[in-house]
Formats: structure tokens, sequence, C-alpha cells
């Protein structure tokens, strides 16, 4: 090897690892809130991580995105818009189902008195079909989750709904 192919290689070597680390970034690090049912017929909610995402395009020659794809499931999707001021009242969600604000914010009790308040960007899995009302303590007789609106503004939701039956005793499923 020449002195020359050593210097040009001495100075290029390294500045070509520097760029292979810039081109790597960080997978992105993402949470949801997970309303499960526990074993005594309870809800509750669970702050879950997602953070298996890899690279990849989703249809090339697109630019790769960072994904962590769920399992296959068939689903129902629909928009939502709650009126200003909306009350849901305690109530179970009627199958497994994602629910995403898109605009304006919600809020969500679990029976055991964990309340989450959600806006755009935020994602709830709701998954507390097989709940038992209280028998005692501040929500004797509720089973579910109350929900309503926050603020005086309409809430419209993206709400993904699973024909997959409900996982019990579990909380964060999803990676």
């Amino acid at each position: 090897m020449s002195r020359a192919t050593a210097i040009f290689l001495a100075a290029t070597v390294p500045a070509l690892a520097a760029l292979s680390a810039v081109a790597q970034p960080s997978p992105p690090q993402r949470a949801y809130h997970h309303l499960w049912t526990d074993d005594q017929g309870v809800s509750h909610i669970a702050t879950c991580p997602v953070e298996h995402f890899f690279l990849k395009s989703m249809s090339p020659p697109a630019g790769p995105q960072w994904q962590d794809p769920m399992p296959q499931q068939t689903a129902t999707v629909m928009l939502t818009v709650q009126p200003a001021h909306w009350n849901g009242d305690w109530h179970p969600d009627p199958k497994p189902q994602w629910v995403v604000p898109l605009q304006g914010r919600w809020y969500v009790r679990a029976m055991d008195g964990t309340r989450v308040e959600m806006g755009p960007g935020d994602i709830l899995f709701g998954e507390d079909q097989n709940v038992r009302p209280m028998p005692d303590g501040p929500y004797k007789g509720k089973k579910g989750h109350d929900a309503g609106n926050v603020g005086d503004d309409p809430v419209t939701l993206m709400v993904i709904q699973s024909a997959n039956p409900p996982t019990i005793g579990r909380p964060c499923p999803f990676h």
C-alpha cells in the first residue's frame, strides 16, 4: 500500500464511521394507555411502552420510517364526534378498541380510580369488556369506565374496534 493510499484511508475511514453513526438514528420510544380488566373484574389503566420499532419503507421507493406492526386482526374503523360537554357515564367498551383523539381533549377513569386525560396524539386501547359491578367503595355498582370531554369543545376520535376477544388479567399486550 502506498503512503498516499494509507493517508487517504486514515482520513476517510473515521469520517465514514462517523457518517454511518449519524445515519443510524435511535428507534423512537412511544406509549399507549391500556384500559384492562383484572381477574376480579375490576378495570385499571396502565401506561405501556411501544419500543420494538424498526426502520423500513412501507412502500418503496418511499423513504424508511419507524414501524412496530401489531398482530393482524379484523377491525372496524370509525370516526366519532362527541358533542361539547359529552359525558359517557360508566360503561364497558363494546369491543377491544383503539381510541385516538384527533381534536379536543377527553378523559377516561377506571374502576380503580385511575384517570387519564388525552388529546391529539395520545392512544388508548380499551379492553374492559369483562368487568363486574364494584361491590363497595366510591364506585359501588359502577362497572367499566367513566369517560367524558374536558373543556367546552366537541372531541373527535378515531376508533378502531377489533373483532378479537379481549385479554383478561394482562396489561400491555402490545410491545
